[in-house]
């Protein structure tokens, strides 16, 4: 009889390397514009140890960043930092309290 593995993962959120959620997909996409920006300074002419600093230096800020939020703001942290700026500190009122006490029947005319 065949033994087949199960996936107990079902339902839990995507991790690699300790980076959850959002966080790998800030990583990658991070990753792969540097990539692109250094290959276009490349192909533009810049000297090749400029090129190879300014990699090494935005993808090691970039990787030490991403851990940090990671670990700061945790799996669903950074979307509800998103969120709570999107809310209002205070609600103003300016109506009389009158407005708020009445009602919105209609009279009959008789």
């Amino acid at each position: 009889m065949n033994s087949y593995h199960i996936n107990k993962g079902i339902g839990r959120t995507v991790e690699f390397k300790g980076l959850k959620a959002q966080y790998l997909f800030i990583f990658s996409g991070g990753l792969l514009g540097i990539l692109v920006s250094l290959m276009i300074m490349y192909m533009a002419g810049v000297n090749t140890y400029l090129c190879l600093i300014l990699g090494g230096v935005s993808s090691g800020l970039l990787i030490w960043q991403t851990f940090t939020l990671n670990g700061k703001y945790g799996e669903h942290g950074l979307m509800k930092l998103g969120a709570r700026k999107k809310h209002p500190k205070y609600i103003i009122s300016r109506k009389g309290i009158y407005r708020y006490l009445k009602t919105n029947r209609k009279r009959a005319n008789i």
